[in-house]
């Protein structure tokens, strides 16, 4: 892990164990067991997850950081100097960099990440990529509110940044809620910069969650060691195997852990029964057409100011700005 700047102090908010307890066992007493996806990021869910981007089935990563690499300097200039740059879900940061090499004199750099090895990891680049850049790093959950460090000068604008498709990991109702959320903690004349996967060929889209390597399996039973060792579940890792499909209807990959066999899973005192074959929802990726993406942002508030895509319009980043009023 790189060392950390002695000049940058953590904000840290991360989820304690009681938070993880209540949430594992809320899910796992559901009728439909679910978990959620923020459950994947400890140190090697990271680790895996920037495997995955790798892959060769994962168009996502690379056509995003196309789109940066030919774009970023079109999107600095929308976003406009002495800006507040606040990520959610930092991640490695390659997008980030791209982008602050082009932005003019930003106020300061605030990401948000649960995983703080990752943040650390990431802040600690970028500070010494950008020297003159106020790192502000924020490990916490993302989808509650936040509270934004102070800045040491006012910025002009605040821009929300949300690479990588993430917001696809949320249903309808709550994608509109974090949209919601953003608007809220964006400034007056601020915005959204905003990841969005566009849909495309299903065989494709399916291949980029089933990689032959077996990364992303590697990386969704994750989530069943490390609960094993943070909250002392039993989850019997090898009863279980990852399934990612794309429900057409949807517009969605469904990613479950598929339970092989009849077994109980212990929580604490609790106890939860698994059937053969009984599937534990994971993670949706939602994929959008422009105007599907358009019509969710309306309804927390925003509208699409631009859009940069690639050539094959497989994927797309997009500027938000506010709209109208929130509807209640």
């Amino acid at each position: 892990m790189s060392a950390q700047p002695k000049d940058i102090r953590v904000d840290d908010r991360h989820p304690d164990v009681e938070d993880t307890l209540e949430t594992v066992r809320r899910g796992l007493g559901a009728k439909i067991k679910k978990l959620p996806s923020r459950l994947f990021y400890d140190e090697r869910g990271s680790a895996l997850f920037e495997a995955i981007c790798e892959q060769p089935e994962y168009y996502l990563t690379r056509t995003e950081i196309a789109i940066m690499r030919d774009h970023a300097g079109d999107i600095a200039d929308v976003i406009g100097p002495d800006v507040r740059l606040v990520e959610y879900g930092s991640g490695s940061g390659i997008k980030t960099r791209m982008l602050l090499e082009h932005l003019e004199t930003p106020v300061a750099y605030v990401p948000v990440e649960i995983s703080r090895t990752a943040l650390m990891e990431s802040v600690a680049e970028l500070a010494m990529r950008f020297p003159n850049v106020p790192m502000q790093p924020v490990c916490a959950d993302f989808t509650q509110p936040l509270r934004l460090p102070v800045a040491s000068r006012s910025p002009r604008r605040t821009v929300i940044y949300f690479p990588g498709s993430t917001i696809g990991n949320f249903e309808a109702k709550d994608a509109v809620k974090i949209l919601r959320q953003m608007r809220a903690e964006m400034s007056d004349g601020g915005g959204v910069l905003i990841g969005v996967d566009l849909k495309k060929d299903v065989a494709e889209i399916e291949a980029a969650y089933n990689d032959e390597a077996g990364i992303t399996r590697d990386f969704t039973l994750n989530m069943l060691v490390r609960l094993n060792r943070e909250i002392g579940t039993d989850f019997d890792v090898d009863a279980f195997r990852h399934r990612a499909r794309y429900n057409v209807l949807a517009g969605r990959i469904e990613t479950s852990l598929v339970s092989t066999k009849q077994q109980v899973v212990h929580v604490r005192d609790e106890a939860f029964s698994f059937r053969a074959d009984e599937a534990m929802h994971v993670e949706y990726s939602c994929k959008y057409s422009l105007d599907d993406f358009a019509q969710m942002a309306n309804k927390a508030g925003l509208s699409v100011a631009q859009v940069w895509m690639d050539e094959d319009r497989r994927f797309s980043v997009q500027y938000l700005v506010r709209s109208t009023p929130v509807v209640a």
